[in-house]
C-alpha cells in the first residue's frame, strides 16, 4: 500500500491554485471540471508521479468549524518535507509568505508553519542532523 492522493479544504480553487504554485513551488497535475468545481491536484515539483494534493473545495458545513479550530490552536493541517526548513522558510517570506511560526527545532526535526491564505496552516519540517 502507498499512498497517492491527500486533500487540503480550500476556500477558494483558483486562489489556492496560485498559492501553492506560484509561492510553494508545486506542480499542476490534474484540472478536471466536475461541476461546479474541479478535480485539482498539484504535485512536488521533484515528483511528477508522486503524492498529488487535491485542493478540495471546503463547501462542506462542517469545513469551516473544523478548519478554524484548527487555525486558532495553531495545528497544522498537514506537514511537507523540505530539505532545510530554515532555508524554505527565509525563501517563502521572501515571496510574502506568512508564517505563524518561525523556523523552530524540536528534537529530530525544525519545523515552521505558514498560513496558505485558504484557511489552513501548513508545516514545513526537515531533518535536523544527528549528533556522532
Amino acid at each position: 500500500m502507498k499512498i497517492n492522493l491527500v486533500s487540503v479544504l480550500v476556500d477558494n480553487q483558483e486562489k489556492a491554485l496560485a498559492f501553492y504554485t506560484d509561492r510553494l513551488g508545486c506542480v499542476k497535475k490534474s484540472d478536471v471540471p466536475t461541476g461546479e468545481f474541479r478535480w485539482l491536484t498539484v504535485v512536488g515539483p521533484d515528483q511528477p508521479d508522486g503524492p498529488e494534493l487535491l485542493l478540495e473545495p471546503g463547501q462542506h458545513p462542517a469545513a469551516r468549524p473544523f478548519k478554524d479550530a484548527l487555525v486558532n490552536d495553531g495545528i497544522p493541517y498537514t506537514s511537507f518535507a523540505v530539505d532545510d526548513a530554515k532555508a524554505e522558510y527565509e525563501r517563502l517570506r521572501a515571496l510574502g509568505v506568512r508564517f505563524t511560526q518561525e523556523p523552530l527545532a524540536m528534537g529530530p526535526v525544525t519545523t515552521a508553519v505558514l498560513d496558505d491564505t485558504c484557511g489552513n496552516l501548513i508545516q514545513i519540517a526537515s531533518p535536523n542532523p544527528t549528533p556522532d
